[in-house]
């Protein structure tokens, strides 16, 4: 039987994009592989935000060209977009495709033969769903709009219609991805919202558990956080992309947003849902950023009701504005970076801390005889000492101990 394995590079909308393809491959009677060195297909997601991800797919390819030169590698994502001339000289690519990737399968695979029910496998334990793709925003330091697109939001029709077979599947958590999932509904004639597309899943999801991907706080309106904050079938995680905490570099960075708006969105938040994870994205070494601004953005997240964030070193990406600007030097940006990742990790262990003694909501992510992994609805990695559970059941789960980046907890029955 010819296996396939799938690698992806960066964000949550690549993963929904990889999660579409598994079903389809294994639909037409492919196995999915654990192993890049061993299996036939090689499908090679890619992502170009920051030059360590360009690196990231550099070495994977070159990692496949020695280890397993028979495959067949297919490269897809945003670095084809921009690096497609660099592409066409790795000798071990088979096929470059990014304007197509919507009929990958259908290329890759042409007209094999469908398999029985028996050769699936799941790829994932909780579904993701990509209902928006694009970007219409222009932040200087993003390259994302040029390979992406505008934004382009999927029907709702047709959303309903992909979360009514995912709930078919077995799955009861699925999260919904977009390069700008706020934006979603924006490009309708007449124009929809996010809110609009939540409000019909709540009412027609079957059961199904909602996780978003990343929200732009610029669009999270209090009707939108009341909603999230209030909703039964919405997972208490909001994600948001911040990228700084000081008014001046906002401003450079395009973003038209103010530092004190963040703040009140995020004790709303707090306010409405006071166990939810909340999470964001921080650039640090952002061209012109000062001490003072650093100062600003440091003070500002010791002060937020945050769980936790994703600190990114800002790596000047080429056809975007801030490319050309004087750069901070990189040590310092450096020293920014692990001085917030390691308020990141505090805030996340004294999150999980105030959760010690609670039964939370959760999704098995896998299972062994000796303990099974779950991921709660408010974002914390949970070890449990008892196996043998189902890859997306849901469970009930008392948190005894905190310990490294997870927790570990009884699951009751």
């Amino acid at each position: 039987m010819t296996s396939f394995f799938l690698q992806n590079f960066g964000c949550r909308v690549n993963q929904a994009e990889a999660f579409e393809w598994a079903e389809e491959f294994q639909s037409r009677g492919l196995q999915l592989a654990v192993d890049s060195s061993r299996s036939d297909v090689i499908v090679v997601n890619t992502c170009t935000l920051t030059s360590r991800a360009d690196r990231d797919v550099r070495k994977f390819l070159a990692k496949v060209g020695r280890e397993n030169p028979q495959a067949r590698v297919i490269v897809t994502g945003c670095l084809v977009d921009r690096a497609r001339a660099e592409l066409e000289t790795i000798p071990n690519i088979t096929l470059i495709a990014n304007g197509a990737k919507g009929d990958l399968a259908g290329m890759v695979l042409g007209n094999a033969a469908a398999a029985g029910p028996e050769a699936a496998t799941r790829f994932r334990a909780r579904a993701l769903l990509k209902v928006q793709d694009g970007c219409d925003g222009r932040c200087t330091f993003c390259i994302i709009p040029s390979v992406r697109g505008r934004s382009r939001s999927l029907a709702p029709d047709d959303v309903l219609q992909r979360l009514e077979r995912l709930a078919l599947q077995g799955f009861r958590e699925v999260v919904l991805t977009g390069i700008h999932l706020s934006s979603y509904g924006e490009d309708f004639v007449p124009p929809s919202s996010l809110l609009s597309l939540l409000t019909e899943m709540e009412k027609r999801g079957g059961g199904l558990r909602l996780r978003l991907s990343s929200l732009d706080p610029r669009k999270l309106d209090r009707e939108l956080r009341e909603f999230l904050a209030g909703s039964a079938v919405v997972r208490p995680h909001f994600h948001l992309s911040l990228q700084n905490g000081s008014d001046s570099i906002l401003a450079r960075m395009g973003r038209k947003s103010r530092v004190s708006e963040y703040r009140e969105i995020m004790n709303d938040l707090r306010r409405l849902s006071p166990e939810a994870g909340l999470g964001a994205d921080i650039i640090t070494g952002f061209p012109g950023e000062t001490q003072v601004d650093f100062r600003g953005t440091l003070e500002f997240l010791q002060g937020s009701p945050l769980s936790y964030f994703h600190v990114f070193s800002y790596s000047p990406r080429p056809g975007t504005a801030a490319a050309s600007w004087p750069r901070v030097p990189q040590a310092e940006t450096r020293q920014r970076t692990t001085l917030l990742r390691k308020l990141s990790f505090q805030k996340s262990l004294d999150f999980r801390r105030s959760l010690l003694g609670r039964t939370l909501d959760a999704v098995v992510i896998r299972s062994t005889a000796d303990r099974t992994e779950l991921l709660t609805a408010n974002y914390v990695q949970v070890f449990a000492p008892s196996g043998a559970r189902a890859e997306g059941e849901a469970v009930s789960v008392a948190l005894d101990r905190v310990e490294g980046r997870g927790a570990w907890g009884r699951i009751q029955d």
